[in-house]
């Protein structure tokens, strides 16, 4: 069974840092693409940013220079750096894998909650 587990949200002032991590388990990892979206109230869901396999990397232009997700393989753990954040990165977060064997499919986590005050 696929499990991915987010930690790290919180409550921050704006200009703070967070850091986001989600690990995943029941999946080869590394053959994972993995991406992390939010989701702010009454609005939909959204792309962060994403990682594929290969380590290429890809960013909503709204986080730009200010967000950056990595991987550690090693960890079956994908990270998300969050620094200057801002009263709009207010969002709950969520961890998504597309698997490509094994249990092919898109999985996701349960979310973390980050806000951040003016």
């Amino acid at each position: 069974q696929v499990q991915l587990v987010e930690s790290g949200g919180g409550l921050v002032q704006a200009g703070g840092s967070l850091r986001l991590s989600c690990v995943v388990s029941g999946s080869i990892f590394s053959f994972n693409d993995m991406g992390w979206y939010r989701q702010a109230p009454g609005k939909q869901r959204e792309l962060v940013a994403h990682i594929t396999r290969g380590g290429s990397t890809n960013y909503a232009d709204s986080v730009k220079g200010r967000f950056t997700i990595s991987r550690d393989n090693a960890k079956n753990t994908v990270y998300l750096q969050m620094d200057s954040l801002k009263p709009e990165d207010t969002a709950v977060y969520y961890c998504n894998a597309a698997l490509f064997i094994g249990p092919k499919g898109n999985y996701w986590g349960q979310g973390t909650q980050v806000t951040v005050s003016s």
